[in-house]
Order: structure tokens, then C-alpha cells, then sequence
């Protein structure tokens, strides 16, 4: 006798199929939740593998993730609270963006500009490889889908260019989302600029779907970008107009994310169609 022909054995199996499935499935989810990094509650230590020097206060610092193969887990657009010591032993919590993706697995990269004063700054200055960063997130009110908008318009200013080149990089790396940036960076010197050459390196890779303006206040002989502050004229010139299916993403010191809002509102740009992270 065939051993599926009565109705007990073929329910038996049928059964031994649906455990065979949900348990694949476990699997497959705790080993993707277990290559993720960042917990939301809690921080935790990452370690300081790399360091290197941009410029005289700017810095790249590589972290380590647990495995080769782990992710830290972050949403395009969201940050992370990093938690450190001030130059008086006072606890200090900021948020950075990381300019890595999760595409980037093993590791994740922070480009911090170190001010004097800054209380972050200190703890960013004082550590060095083998050293420590306690970390949690993600965090951020920034939700993206490919495709979800035509085209982005972005206006940084300083280290506010970091949220902006992750979402950039990550719209542009992939080969399905066909939306267009165009981004407006502003600063006060020419060696102010954070991440030129990825900059310039999305611009020469990606022609067709992204465009950068750089503008600076005090340029160096020659300069043939913008001079001065972002103008109502810049962002006309480069930025989509305004339009349902566009978005103008805004990042930068309060006095510059005070004057784009009110450039942007004398545009007739909506408040729908504009994120200030």
C-alpha cells in the first residue's frame, strides 16, 4: 500500500511540510536579525579600528562590527546617539550620521568635524584605535522607498552634508530607483568641505541623476562655483521646481536651515514638500 494513501499519513505529512516551512523561516529571520547591529534601547560598544585625518579638525573613524558579515542596521536617513566624555568627565550624547550603508558589511564610518569648544568633540579627539564607541539607534523621523519622490532637491551646510550623502548614496546605488538629486553645499573655505571626493565621485559616476553646487563665503582665487549664502536664486537654478512628486531636504546650522525655510516658502515650496533633518 502506498504510504500517502490513507487520509492519516497524508495529513502527517502535510503537517511535517508546515513545520519544515516555519521553521526555514525562523531561521532565516534570526540569522538576518542577528547580523543586526544597532539595538534602539540600549548602546553598545563598537570598536575603533581606523582613524584618519582629513583635515586639521576633520576625521574619519571605521568601526568594527562583530562579524564580516554583520550590518549595523540603519534605515537610509536615520541617525545614531553616540555616547562619550566631555573635558570634564561629563557624560555627552550627540547624534552623527554614518556615511556608510548597510551595504557596507563589517563596519560602519563616522566624518566628524571637531570643534574647539565641542563638548563630543573632546571624546572624538581623545580616542584613538583599540578605544571604544557606545552607540544606539536608529533614529530619525526621515522614511524613504525608491521611487517614492521624482526628484530630491538638497541644501547642506557643513557637516550637515553627512544625512545627505547617505541618502544620496543609497538612492544612486540603486540600479532600480531612478530618482534625481541635486544637492547645494555650503561652506566658509574651501577646506571646509566635507567628503569632496565621494562628492565629486557620485557627480562623475552618476551624471544623469545627480548635480552638486558648491558654495562658498570666503572662496579661494579662481573659485567658479557659488560665492556668499545660499540664495532664493541658487535654488531656483538648482533645485527641482516645486512640484507633488519632489522634495527639498534641508540640513545645516539654525541660522542656514532659518534662511532656507524662508527662501523655500518664497518659492512656493509646500511644507509637505520639505524635510529638515
Amino acid at each position: 500500500m502506498d504510504f500517502l494513501e490513507t487520509p492519516e499519513m497524508q495529513m502527517l505529512a502535510i503537517g511535517v511540510a508546515f513545520l519544515v516551512v516555519i521553521a526555514t523561516l525562523v531561521f532565516f529571520t534570526s540569522k538576518n536579525k542577528s547580523r543586526v547591529c544597532l539595538d534602539p534601547e540600549n548602546f553598545k560598544d563598537f570598536k575603533l579600528v581606523k582613524r584618519s585625518q582629513i583635515s586639521h579638525n576633520v576625521a574619519k573613524f571605521t568601526f568594527e562590527l562583530p562579524t564580516t558579515t554583520s550590518v549595523l542596521g540603519l534605515p537610509i536617513g536615520q541617525h545614531i546617539s553616540c555616547r562619550g566624555k566631555d573635558s570634564q568627565g561629563e557624560e555627552v550624547l550627540k547624534p552623527y550620521t554614518p556615511t556608510t550603508l548597510d551595504s557596507d558589511v563589517g563596519r560602519f564610518e563616522l566624518v566628524i568635524k571637531m570643534y574647539p569648544q565641542g563638548r563630543m568633540s573632546h571624546h572624538f579627539r581623545e580616542m584613538r584605535v583599540g578605544d571604544y564607541l557606545a552607540v544606539k539607534g536608529p533614529k530619525g523621523r526621515f522614511r524613504y522607498q525608491p521611487g517614492q519622490v521624482r526628484a530630491f532637491g538638497m541644501l547642506a551646510g557643513g557637516s550637515g552634508i553627512t544625512p545627505m550623502f547617505q541618502v544620496a548614496r543609497a538612492i544612486l546605488e540603486n540600479p532600480k530607483d531612478k530618482t534625481k538629486v541635486h544637492l547645494i553645499y555650503a561652506n566658509v573655505t574651501y577646506e571646509d568641505i566635507l567628503l569632496k571626493e565621494e562628492l565629486d565621485g557620485l557627480a562623475e559616476n552618476y551624471p544623469d541623476r545627480f548635480s552638486i553646487y558648491y558654495v562658498l563665503n570666503q572662496p579661494p582665487e579662481g573659485w567658479k562655483g557659488g560665492v556668499g549664502f545660499v540664495s532664493k536664486e541658487m535654488i531656483k537654478e538648482h533645485c527641482p521646481a516645486p512640484a507633488l512628486d519632489i522634495q527639498i531636504l534641508r540640513c545645516g546650522p539654525p541660522p542656514m536651515n532659518k534662511a532656507m525655510a524662508a527662501h523655500l516658502e518664497e518659492l512656493s515650496y509646500t511644507s509637505e514638500m520639505q524635510f529638515q533633518f
